[in-house]
């Protein structure tokens, strides 16, 4: 499971760093990931250091630290 989590970040900084800011939802799209999954990958790249996060218009947007 964790090393899932760990690929499924990869994947998450792999749009970050192609597109820039996202939404949760633009996010799992891109991603074809489940909700789950998704805020599990955004852990632990927030526990990484590697994450802005903010909220907005009713989405959680995030963009890799500069």
């Amino acid at each position: 499971m964790v090393e899932l989590i760990g690929t499924n970040a990869g994947a998450i900084w792999a749009v970050l760093s192609e597109k820039g800011e996202s939404g949760f939802k633009a996010l799992k799209k891109a991603t074809k990931l489940k909700d789950k999954e998704v805020w599990a990958a955004l852990g632990w790249l927030a526990r990484e250091g590697k994450l802005v996060v903010a909220e907005k218009e009713d989405d959680v947007y995030v963009s890799l630290v500069g």
